[in-house]
């Protein structure tokens, strides 16, 4: 799956409190780009269980008081979305984590971790409708 995330700048960036209250308006967000991507309402609705996981891998790793950063990048029929807080602590993942289990079956290209005192999710969805149709139809 393409990544989006080539540009240094995302298309739609959303800074908010590294707090779990929070993470409903990065799922309302997603959402509502989701939408005008004319995905489907099963789409939007596994990425909206995706970033769900991705906030609950995120928000425990950050450092308190810091902020969360969503970015999404915006493709032909696809999205990449990519969630990034201060962790100085630079936390390991736990894969075997339900979080990371359900955000790696529900997204194609997922990859979480530490770096630089950040912890970072990235993962890439795609409209079933776009899956569907060949090069020339898009």
């Amino acid at each position: 799956m393409a990544d989006h995330t080539g540009s240094a700048r995302a298309d739609v960036e959303l800074r908010l409190p590294a707090e779990g209250a929070y993470a409903t308006v990065v799922r309302t967000t997603a959402a509502g780009l989701a939408a005008r991507l004319d995905f489907t309402i099963d789409d939007i609705e596994d990425l909206r269980i995706a970033i769900g996981e991705a906030t609950a891998l995120a928000i425990p790793a950050a450092d308190p008081g810091t902020d969360l950063v969503a970015g999404f990048f915006i493709g032909q029929g696809s999205m990449t979305v990519a969630l990034e807080t201060e962790a100085r602590d630079d936390p390991d993942l736990d894969t075997e984590s339900f979080a990371w289990q359900v955000l790696d079956t529900m997204a194609q290209d997922a990859s979480a971790g530490s770096e630089d005192g950040h912890f970072r999710v990235r993962f890439t969805v795609t409209s079933s409708v776009a899956a569907g149709m060949t090069g020339a139809e898009l």
